[in-house]
């Protein structure tokens, strides 16, 4: 319990004043809050190069994979947008604010767009059939170390994650999962499928690289505190 946990009564009682009762849900959710609004990541070699002015901060490749990711081929940009690669992200300059929601073809169990049955996304809440698979889509940044991907974690690699988006939706051939993603009829449609050779595989992968921040990702103030 953390109301008997010496060091939390010390940070709850110098952050909330003193007493055992500022150890409550109340208390605990403005201090995760607090913390996750400090988890700022804006210095990755991308963003000396892009904010900084800095044009030697990533590689030849990398900026052909940003040229690639921006463009209207791949759809990239739709979802993944903005400073945080996220087109759900709320700032003071926001023209408008839009929380989107997307279908990304992972699943169709169906062949009429069912997801497994505990992972429906907003369908869960609203339990609208519009709403099958619909999930936010993250932000990119970090998104080398944050293995395995997609919003339950079934895709074990980036490359496999950039075949998926190239096909238009993910194919699962056998099993309780099975069913043709591309042709799942409550996907996005930016989720269309693209061509890449090699090379501009490899250049995709070199710009995702170029947004990881070893300065935020080994920051001391986001280490154990214990």
């Amino acid at each position: 319990m953390l109301r008997e946990d010496a060091n939390y009564q010390k940070m709850f009682a110098d952050a909330f004043a003193s007493g055992e009762s500022n150890i409550n849900l109340k208390n605990i959710t403005k201090a995760i809050a607090s913390f996750e609004r400090s988890l700022i990541s804006v210095n990755s070699p991308y963003d000396k190069y892009r904010y900084g002015g800095d044009q030697n901060a990533i590689s030849a490749a990398a900026k052909r994979g940003e040229t690639l990711f921006n463009s209207e081929r791949l759809e990239c940009f739709h979802c993944h947008s903005g400073f945080n690669f996220s087109d759900s992200v709320k700032h003071e300059r926001l023209a408008f604010e839009e929380i989107a929601f997307h279908n990304t073809g992972l699943y169709n169990l169906d062949a009429k767009g069912a997801y497994p049955a505990n992972n429906t996304g907003v369908h869960e809440i609203t339990n609208k059939p519009a709403d099958m698979g619909r999930f936010k889509a993250p932000t990119l940044r970090n998104i080398t170390l944050t293995a395995p991907y997609m919003h339950d974690g079934s895709i074990k690699t980036l490359e496999e994650v950039i075949d998926h988006y190239a096909a238009g939706g993910r194919t699962i051939s056998s099993g309780e999962f099975a069913g043709i993603g591309s042709k799942n009829p409550l996907k996005s449609h930016f989720i269309t499928g693209f061509a890449l050779n090699p090379q501009e595989k490899q250049d995709l992968l070199e710009f995702l690289s170029s947004l990881t921040d070893e300065e935020f990702i080994k920051n001391p103030a986001f280490s154990d505190p214990f």
